[in-house]
C-alpha cells in the first residue's frame, strides 16, 4: 500500500511501525497521542508546519 496525504497517522504507525522513526525525525513527536491516531498525514503536517509532500517522499522511498 502506498501512503498518501489522506492516510491516517494511526494507520501508518500500525501497518508500518518502521515508518514511525521518519515521522519523529520530521518533528511529529505526538504519535502516541489519541488525537493523532485519527488525523490524516496532511492534517498532522499542517498542524506541525511540515511540508506533506516532503514527508510523503520519505515515507514512500
Amino acid at each position: 500500500m502506498k501512503i498518501d496525504k489522506n492516510t491516517k497517522i494511526g494507520e501508518i504507525v500500525e501497518k508500518y511501525p518502521e515508518k514511525a522513526e521518519i515521522l519523529l525525525d520530521v518533528g511529529m513527536h505526538c504519535l502516541g497521542c489519541p488525537a493523532s491516531q485519527a488525523e490524516t498525514l496532511e492534517e498532522a503536517c499542517a498542524v506541525h508546519g511540515i511540508d506533506v509532500e516532503e514527508v510523503l517522499e520519505k515515507l514512500n522511498a
